[in-house]
């Protein structure tokens, strides 16, 4: 659960171009649930006296100030804490105030730049990926990462033991000696089963680290992700964050997996070359020989091969793979956006296939599936290079100590022991070094995921400096004061380039009233109810709310999640919110009495109920909910004009206290609103031109009923 945010700290960039700090709200503006009063959650159900303790955890709402405790518009699941039997590092911490953006500075050419922006967004990572160890990390971030680390040097040690093993035993056998050979096979086991013991200890604690340290992120990227309604506004603003979905499952699942086995590796290499280079030069001491009828001598001939060895295949690999990390990058965008074209034509399976479109989506499908495969042909090529060298370096290193040893062995001054143990140790040297070798291909890998997740991050950082400290202005959030329901003070939207879409307006609702905003498509309606709804942040005047009351929002496509009928009508409050004979009654109510025997079945209901079937599962949703305020946003747009008369009828009768705000387009639903308001497009943003008294249906056909028989107009003339 994030902390209540602190106070922001004015932006440094923003202060040397001359720009005021923020100023801090008001009295009236402050988000209504900081003060001391108990909130109530969002969306829920007025608690009954046998569940108030549990459906109403004081500190759900917490640091969500944007949206005050409402659910937002389009019914996205509500934020929750996780479960009471969630594994403990499935708790991640993002409470810390998002860094500083870093520009390039205008003095750079675009390809220096393009490598600055890479380079701070590994920074980036690393930020928020080194909090694990951090005060508000994982409790067993340090007990595993020590763990680990102890564990790879005591591993090191039973690898030069065997090392030392491979010379006793060779030398034993080269002098026939049958007693020393039986004990060196009777202590083999242990150390054997002393090596497996520890690397698989080592798999344990790695892998262990990898899914705590991938838990804790992931939680905490999420919830900054659903905060404050960024998963939304995510899509009305620029910036490298396209599909998500991906980035938070398969790019962070690799920017956590593949740190801690680069750690592990580079560790354990380090210790290995230490070793081993002590017994290489030990082993291998000098070795002379002449040429041109001089004598020259190598000091430590065989440390000196394995590093002059080493460096050949790490640089041939350099050379080789120096696209890799630009490859991996690319691939892994475009299969991102092959499985969000695959979902969408899931999504949007009904629409497609009325209107015949298969033919069209299978040639998207396969243009998107084309570049996921030349991205891969070029990976590929890379992949063939760097096996080459990594294939012929594992091939050749075995075989370079002995050749370079024979000579030795042969003139008598090294033994076979020697010889096997200088052969060992100049392997595992070079496997040491040869580490980068074998793992560059998962290094650029790991490079591509980690900017990925941090472009996202990034995003999420200038949407949370926005709501602190935006220069296009935002839109403030507070109480009303006088009793209203709601009151839109000189409220004015626009878009994040500053682009103005409603302008100036002034509203208030008093409790009770069913107030309809009308106006032509394009003059702002739907991005007004987000304004209110919280999930639109730039602009500027205020949107005030009564102290205490909940707001509820019906969009014109309700969102439907997936598991059982039940779940879906009382979302986003817990299915089990509402004893079964309450939630049929309400599908009853609504027309959709036929399906409450289906309650408990689990099925695709975003496929299976029609448009018109969803919107009266939204009426029932906000008959169980009963809050104070709704917005309806083109709510019955589905459904016939007997229909609609209905479900507004059942609403007024059910809810006769509540306060309507719809948004619509349809005449007849005037009769069923007392008061109308009407935006109409102007230069420099839509402005509100007209706010009207409304006269019911019944009394307007009762006057046009006398006015035409007093005329002497009657049915049959």
């Amino acid at each position: 659960m994030p902390p209540a945010k602190r106070k922001p700290k004015p932006d440094d960039s923003a202060i040397e171009r001359g720009e005021s700090k923020p100023r801090p709200a008001s009295r009236a503006n402050a988000p209504r649930h900081e003060k001391p009063r108990q909130p109530k959650p969002r969306g829920a159900v007025k608690p009954r006296a046998d569940k108030a303790a549990e459906d109403e955890p004081e500190d759900r709402l917490k640091g969500d100030k944007a949206r005050q405790g409402r659910p937002p518009a389009g019914g996205s699941p509500p934020e929750e804490k996780p479960p009471a039997d969630a594994a403990p590092e499935a708790i991640g911490h993002a409470g810390s105030p998002p860094p500083e953006a870093a520009e390039p500075g205008p003095q750079l050419s675009p390809e220096e730049a393009e490598r600055a922006r890479k380079k701070y967004l590994l920074r980036r990572f690393w930020i928020s990926g080194r909090g694990y160890w951090g005060l508000h990390g994982d409790r067993l971030a340090w007990p595993l990462t020590i763990g680990l680390l102890t564990l790879i040097c005591v591993n090191v040690g039973f690898q030069y033991g065997i090392n030392r093993w491979n010379r006793a035993i060779f030398d034993a056998i080269e002098q026939r000696d049958a007693h020393t050979v039986y004990w060196l096979s009777a202590i083999f086991l242990p150390l054997v089963a002393g090596s497996i013991t520890l690397v698989v200890a080592q798999v344990y604690l790695r892998m262990t680290m990898q899914r705590r340290w991938r838990s804790w992120l992931t939680t905490a990227v999420i919830q900054r992700w659903l905060a404050s309604g960024r998963y939304y506004q995510l899509n009305l603003v620029k910036g490298d964050h396209a599909n998500p979905e991906a980035r938070l499952t398969e790019d962070l699942r690799i920017a956590t997996e593949s740190p801690v086995d680069f750690v592990a590796g580079v560790l354990n290499a380090f210790l290995s070359a230490s070793t081993f280079i002590v017994v290489l030069w030990t082993i291998g001491g000098a070795l002379s020989f002449s040429l041109g009828g001089s004598v020259i001598t190598v000091p430590g001939f065989l440390v000196v091969t394995a590093v002059i060895y080493a460096a050949i295949t790490s640089t041939s690999m350099f050379f080789i793979g120096r696209h890799f990390v630009e490859l991996s990058e690319q691939k892994n965008q475009t299969e991102a956006e092959f499985r969000y074209v695959l979902t969408r034509v899931r999504e949007n399976g009904e629409s497609i296939a009325l209107l015949g479109g298969e033919e069209e989506e299978n040639a998207g499908i396969f243009r998107s599936f084309a570049a996921v495969l030349s991205r891969w042909a070029r990976l590929t090529g890379q992949h063939m290079r760097t096996t080459l060298v990594s294939q012929g370096s594992s091939l050749f290193a075995p075989v370079v100590p002995v050749l370079l040893c024979a000579p030795k062995f042969l003139d008598g001054s090294m033994s076979l022991g020697q010889v096997m143990q200088a052969a060992s140790a100049f392997a595992m040297v070079q496997g040491a070094f040869g580490w980068l070798v074998d793992n560059y291909p998962r290094l650029a890998d790991w490079n591509a995921s980690a900017r990925r997740i941090a472009s996202l991050m990034m995003s999420l950082d200038g949407l949370e400096r926005a709501e602190a400290n935006d220069r296009l202005g935002r839109i403030q959030r507070g109480e009303t004061e006088n009793g209203a329901m709601l009151s839109l003070r000189n409220l004015s939207v626009t878009l994040d380039d500053g682009t103005s879409v409603v302008k100036e307006t002034e509203v208030e609702i008093q409790p009770g009233e069913r107030v309809l905003v009308s106006g032509e498509s394009g003059t702002g309606k739907s991005t007004l109810v987000r304004a209110i709804a919280g999930l639109w942040p730039w602009g500027s005047g205020s949107v005030d709310f009564h102290p205490g009351k909940r707001l509820f929002m019906l969009p014109q496509r309700p969102y439907i999640p997936s598991g059982t009928l039940r779940r879906a009508t009382c979302y986003p409050a817990a299915a089990d919110n509402w004893k079964t004979k309450e939630i049929a009654a309400a599908l009853d109510k609504v027309g959709l009495g036929y399906l409450k025997d289906r309650l408990e079945e689990e099925a695709p209901w975003d496929q299976t109920l029609s448009g018109g079937e969803k919107q009266r599962l939204a009426f029932a949703r906000l008959l169980l909910h009963a809050p104070d305020i709704v917005v309806l946003d083109e709510a019955t747009s589905a459904l016939d004009e007997k229909s609609q008369d209905t479900m507004m009828q059942t609403v007024m009768k059910e809810l006769p206290t509540v306060t309507i705000i719809s948004v619509a387009h349809r005449a007849e639903l005037e009769a069923f609103h007392t008061r109308k308001i009407t935006l109409e497009r102007r230069e420099g943003g839509a402005r509100l031109v007209s706010d009207v008294e409304l006269v019911s249906r019944k009394r307007k056909r009762g006057l046009i009923r006398r006015a035409l028989w007093g005329s002497g107009v009657n049915g049959k003339g």
